[in-house]
């Protein structure tokens, strides 16, 4: 199945309407795809699956090349600076394109004006989830344990910045609550201590959430999508919950240098489109509760300037400081 279906996508690159520049001047070598986190995780494996379609497209093989750190600040810079000659490409993700500039004091690129957007991969919610034995059976029971006691509840985070905190900050602004925000090195980090009883709650991306929540490990209270995810119906929204307007959405596309020339990221966007038609990699990104996407550069763009007023306005709230 997987093998039939690189092999019909390569195939279809005759379709392609730039294929006579990606045939003759693009890409004649490896093509660096930079991640800018660290291996295993969600973003590197995305970027390894999409790499893996969409070298078969090209003819060429992606090589992912993992510079985390920071936020992701360190692996979009790298891009950044990259020669935008189409041999550098990389993870755009929600963190260093939309969040980080408010975030940081300083950063050593510009997400708006270092980097071209080339398409929209995917886009997921977080779900709120508690232990299986925790006395917190909605969010309005977590809500009025919070006022109960401010400042004792926890909740725990793949770092600061991220989505896992930015859900938490919000849920503490909207519902007028305090509770401690608790960082780890990695979202599996906090987890495990969820299901440890150190901390209290986490608003966890639903790909990593569901297998602890269908095995019975955890309870998930709430999604924050603004509709119900087909595959966990019984779970409420946000709004449902009581807090209308609650969405956060984890996104992810592939991004490059400034000064890419027209052609090449018109290429690269219809070759990632063509890419995310094929049914396997389309398997990977839905089974885990997120929706392809795709589209054009300047939808994707657009995406990223709608966001960054957004959670900047979050950040100066929750008074978010990672330094």
């Amino acid at each position: 199945m997987k093998r039939r279906s690189l092999i019909q996508a390569a195939g279809a690159v005759v379709a392609l309407p730039s294929l006579a520049f990606a045939q003759d001047k693009y890409p004649s070598k490896a093509i660096s795809w930079i991640c800018p986190y660290a291996a295993g995780g969600n973003a590197d494996q995305r970027s390894r699956q999409v790499a893996k379609v969409m070298g078969a497209l090209l003819g060429q093989p992606i090589i992912i090349d993992n510079k985390s750190g920071a936020g992701g600040n360190i692996g979009t810079e790298a891009i950044a600076r990259g020669k935008p000659d189409g041999y550098t490409i990389g993870m755009g993700n929600i963190a260093p394109l939309a969040v980080n500039q408010s975030l940081f004091k300083k950063l050593n690129f510009d997400p708006f004006t270092d980097l071209v957007p080339i398409f929209l991969i995917e886009r997921g919610p977080l779900m709120l989830m508690v232990k299986t034995d925790s006395p917190f059976k909605t969010v309005k029971d977590v809500v009025a344990a919070a006022k109960a006691a401010p400042g004792k509840l926890a909740y725990g985070s793949g770092g600061i910045g991220g989505t896992h905190h930015l859900s938490g900050a919000q849920f503490e602004h909207v519902a007028g609550i305090d509770m401690i925000h608790a960082p780890y090195k990695s979202g599996s980090a906090a987890a495990t201590d969820l299901m440890g009883g150190q901390v209290n709650m986490m608003f966890e991306q639903m790909y990593a959430a569901m297998p602890a929540v269908k095995g019975g490990k955890m309870r998930a209270l709430a999604i924050t999508s603004k509709a119900r995810s087909p595959l966990m119906p019984d779970v409420p929204t946000m709004a449902e919950a009581g807090f209308p307007g609650f969405e956060v959405l984890n996104w992810q596309g592939l991004v490059g240098p400034k000064g890419m020339p027209a052609d090449l990221i018109k290429l690269l966007n219809e070759v990632g489109n063509k890419a995310l038609q094929d049914p396997d990699l389309r398997l990977k990104i839905t089974s885990q509760g997120n929706e392809v996407v795709g589209g054009t550069p300047e939808q994707f763009a657009a995406l990223i300037k709608a966001e960054a007023p957004r959670w900047a306005k979050v950040v100066k709230d929750a008074k978010i400081d990672p330094e």
